[in-house]
């Protein structure tokens, strides 16, 4: 073999391997599209069985949203820098909160949970979900106030 068609082989087989793994980081990075569709094409990283939760990443927000096992979508949120906003996405929209006030029943449970974010739902008797999603976290400053002015834990 020529030293010519050595540094060609050399190549191709370079590119065959970048290509593949090109088509692996592809396939194992966090979705940036799907937000409201009922199947999107991410992990469903519920921490409940009778939810499905899918995360997607955009611009360094962080995108949750909650479909229920025949693939409706109930909730969505977007967090960023310890805020979290509902989106309009979902039959239970209007039933989002983002408030730690909300007092969790019995009948709560969490349908997801990370290091920054936890997102709960209770059943309610009309048939709708209330959904709550907030800080994991709560951080504590100096003197057990919280660091946003509130007394901490």
């Amino acid at each position: 073999m020529s030293r010519g068609q050595g540094i060609r082989k050399a190549l191709l087989a370079g590119c065959a391997a970048f290509g593949l793994m090109s088509t692996a980081f592809a396939q194992t990075s966090t979705p940036t599209t799907g937000l409201g569709q009922a199947w999107p094409n991410a992990a469903d990283v519920s921490s409940n069985a009778h939810w499905h939760v899918y995360v997607f990443y955009l611009n360094g927000v962080k995108y949750v949203q909650v479909n229920d096992l025949n693939g409706t979508v109930h909730a969505a949120v977007g967090t960023a820098g310890g805020t979290t906003i509902v989106l309009p996405v979902g039959v239970d929209a209007q039933n989002v909160t983002t408030s730690a006030a909300s007092t969790p029943s019995s009948s709560t449970v969490t349908v997801y949970s990370d290091s920054s974010t936890t997102v709960t739902a209770t059943p309610q008797n009309n048939g709708t979900t209330l959904f709550s999603a907030t800080p994991a976290t709560q951080e504590v400053c100096q003197g057990g106030y919280s660091c946003g002015g509130g007394r901490g834990g």
